[in-house]
């Protein structure tokens, strides 16, 4: 099963639950099965019907480009992060 890590941000809807595993085809499904298990979580991940801008994805330690769509193995690490702006010049 894959295991999603829980960013600390999030921990206060997961009442500090910080690993969840569960079987996953894509990062959609992750979050579905998430805002199952955590009501509301859903809201903080996804705007629009994507992954919100202020935050990154990464499965095995690549970051997704396929936001909701990228494929989750059977034995994937995925991490939900901060996104890294960067600025102008």
């Amino acid at each position: 099963m894959a295991k999603i890590f829980i960013p600390t941000m999030l921990q206060s809807l997961t009442v500090g639950i910080k690993r969840v595993e569960m079987e996953a085809r894509n990062i959609r499904h992750v979050i579905e099965q998430l805002d199952e298990m955590f009501p509301g979580i859903k809201d903080r991940l996804v705007e629009n019907g994507e992954i919100r801008p202020n935050l990154a994805i990464a499965i095995d330690g690549d970051v997704a480009i396929m936001g909701m769509l990228e494929k989750v193995g059977e034995n994937s690490e995925v991490h939900f992060v901060p996104a890294i702006g960067g600025g102008q010049i």
